[in-house]
């Protein structure tokens, strides 16, 4: 058995250490890149409508893929719209859900009306376009 002093010290390593573990980070949300196509949609076309669906099914439905990696093609046949986006495999899927809204502002005020976009911040990347891709 241990002296009262070494028991006494060792619970308080435990007690820092299972306490440690809970340590909560916030993503990076630095933006690295935005591109925007040259080509353009006006606010009547049916695109605006089908890019609208995309991202939010990107944005919502990213976060709670294992692998934080989502590619989707919007319902709308008349005007499809194609995206994709991945964040790191090391957050949270709150934060990537945050890394997320933060690059698809940047996205959506770089590249207004744009018929496709991407951006890429620290932790995660967002893009759509009016063709399929694979990246």
């Amino acid at each position: 058995m241990g002296s009262p002093r070494r028991l006494a010290a060792l619970t308080i390593v435990i007690v820092i250490l299972a306490s440690s573990s809970v340590v909560q980070s916030v993503p990076n949300t630095n933006v690295v890149s935005v591109l925007c196509n040259s080509g353009v949609y006006s606010k009547g076309d049916p695109f605006a409508t089908s890019l609208a669906s995309i991202l939010v099914d990107l944005e919502t439905v990213t976060p709670t893929r294992k692998t934080y990696d989502y590619f989707d093609i919007s319902p709308y046949p008349n005007a499809f719209a194609y995206g994709h986006a991945a964040c790191n495999q090391n957050l949270t899927s709150s934060d990537c859900s945050t890394c997320l809204g933060a690059a698809k502002t940047a996205m959506v005020d770089g590249c207004p009306s744009r018929i496709g976009a991407r951006s890429v911040l620290q932790d995660c990347t967002i893009r759509y376009e009016q063709y399929p891709f694979n990246d």
